[in-house]
């Protein structure tokens, strides 16, 4: 039977209520070119449900899982080993089940899982306070934009033309909400990031620098000088982090001066999943700033019997109190995805992390020195964690779909993160992670040598 809670009456008043024409009008944000006219390609107008159930099985055998090939994709998503026990963990029912812990008296499991969620990501990120996650690094980047406005009180964001294009794009979309002036570049193609002609661009109205580490082309930015620069103009450092194993070998970026640090969290107890739901990090690295901080924050306390307890502390920030106050419309948080990544954190402790970062980092070293040696492949970076660029002497889009039609997923094209810059579309970012055998290294090359000749 199907379920039409509204009438066509019904519908008509809420139209006229809102002041909306039809239903139509309320997407009207959305581009043309993104909106369906007609159906979903594929799917049946109607049929049963087990008829369904074998359409879409049939759909699903055609995806490429990341277990079934050579896998080398990374730009943001990155496949790594994730532990049996974490998903045994997190199926408890008591933390399956939870929706958010408003009432401490009977969410004091959930609450103590945050409150250290908190405690390992602000002594990863080398920071004062972190909060009880966010919903991804792409929204945690923005809500740091929009909180460096309110530290500093001006209007005029930098971006590196290294921040992960997607990123870039988000930020730019809430800003026409708030009139913030976002001054965007795309990446110089170069072994080393641009850092002069990124500081050049700070001025006395700049808000916030944001700077991703490592960059969208794997190369590792001197955060501790853009941070003097930034700070010399009166404005705050944010550090984007989308790697977070990589900080198991990198100096923190609040070591080197950042002031605000976000990042996906999907890397540590989260799969890749096919796209989400994903884990948003962030952390302040000034206790002083806590206040403007977006999300929920997990605090310690004593009950009224003096023993040890969890609250949420400072909810003013969030917009289901005193709305129009909140620093933020975040009124919850992926708390499964935050209790994955704390459980995988644990059981990999400081010297694991340490010690999958350099095996990260160790694969990585090799497969970029047998592309290196591919006649018409040349490695771009001078350094890198995990994850570096290749350019082929051709379109690299290309490549990616021939070796993906031999069972390899090669990387991500560089045309296909930024469509309209010709210059870059040779390009080819290449992830290693301790999934990556030497093997699936070998199978790479020996394809690529072969499409390339």
């Amino acid at each position: 039977m199907r379920y039409l809670p509204l009438t066509p009456a019904d519908r008509s008043a809420m139209l006229d209520t809102i002041g909306a024409e039809s239903v139509d009008a309320l997407f009207a944000d959305v581009p043309a070119e993104a909106q369906l006219d007609g159906p979903i390609h594929g799917l049946p107008h109607h049929a049963s449900e087990m008829a369904v159930e074998k359409h879409m099985r049939r759909l699903s055998q055609r995806n490429l899982a990341a277990g079934d090939a050579a896998f080398f994709l990374g730009a943001g998503a990155y496949r790594h080993h994730v532990p049996a026990s974490v998903d045994h963990i997190i199926q408890r029912g008591e933390f399956l089940t939870a929706y958010t812990p408003y009432q401490p008296e009977i969410a004091q499991g959930t609450l103590q899982m945050l409150f250290e969620f908190q405690s390992q990501l602000a002594r990863l990120y080398g920071c004062a306070v972190a909060n009880a996650s966010m919903y991804d690094g792409s929204t945690a980047c923005w809500e740091a934009v929009a909180m460096a406005a309110r530290v500093t009180k001006r209007d005029r964001v930098v971006l590196s033309g290294a921040l992960h294009p997607h990123y870039a794009e988000v930020v730019k979309t809430m800003a026409k909400f708030t009139q913030d002036e976002i001054a965007d570049a795309q990446p110089a193609f170069q072994a080393q990031p641009d850092n002069a002609g990124l500081i050049a661009r700070i001025d006395e109205e700049t808000s916030c620098v944001v700077v991703q580490y490592p960059d969208i082309l794997g190369r590792l930015p001197d955060l501790t000088e853009i941070a003097e620069a930034a700070h010399a103009k009166g404005a705050l450092l944010v550090v984007v982090n989308t790697e977070p194993v990589a900080l198991g070998a990198l100096k923190s970026p609040g070591e080197c001066g950042a002031d605000i640090v976000v990042g996906e969290g999907q890397s540590i107890g989260v799969g890749l999943q096919f796209g989400g739901p994903y884990l948003g990090l962030f952390a302040v690295r000034d206790p002083r700033h806590v206040r403007q901080m977006p999300g929920r924050l997990c605090g310690e306390t004593v009950d009224a019997e003096g023993k040890r307890g969890f609250v949420l502390t400072l909810s003013t920030r969030e917009q289901h109190i005193r709305r129009e106050k909140a620093t933020s419309n975040i009124c919850t948080n992926s708390g499964l995805c935050a209790l994955a990544f704390s459980v995988h954190m644990t059981l990999l402790g400081e010297k694991g992390l340490r010690a999958l970062a350099l095996e990260n980092h160790r694969l990585a070293c090799l497969a970029a020195d047998k592309l290196a040696q591919i006649p018409g492949v040349e490695v771009l970076n001078e350094s890198f964690f995990n994850e570096f660029t290749v350019t082929l002497g051709t379109d690299a889009r290309d490549v990616v779909r021939k070796l993906a039609d031999r069972g390899v997923l090669a990387g991500v094209s560089l045309g296909r993160l930024y469509p309209q810059a010709e210059a870059l579309a040779e390009g080819l970012l290449v992830a290693v992670t301790e999934t990556s055998t030497e093997e699936d290294i070998d199978t790479l090359c020996a394809a690529l040598t072969e499409i390339l000749a």
